[in-house]
């Protein structure tokens, strides 16, 4: 198997690792309702997508 001749420095070994770093998510507003939402994704409080509802959301059925 293949293994390195020499020490990698510091510095290389870092720069390897420059797009190791997360990132900030995406976020848009939902066109329907308002809501944050990430960008073409369905809408997880409304089900909107596109101007289409695509899952129908279930009643509250909390009310004891």
């Amino acid at each position: 198997m293949a293994h390195p001749k020499r020490r990698k420095s510091y510095s290389k070994k870092m720069m390897g690792r420059s797009h190791h770093a997360l990132k900030q998510k995406s976020i848009a507003e939902c066109t329907n309702c308002g809501e944050i939402a990430r960008p073409h994704h369905v809408c997880q409080s409304c089900g909107y997508y596109n101007g289409r509802q695509i899952i129908q959301q279930k009643a509250d059925t909390n009310d004891a």
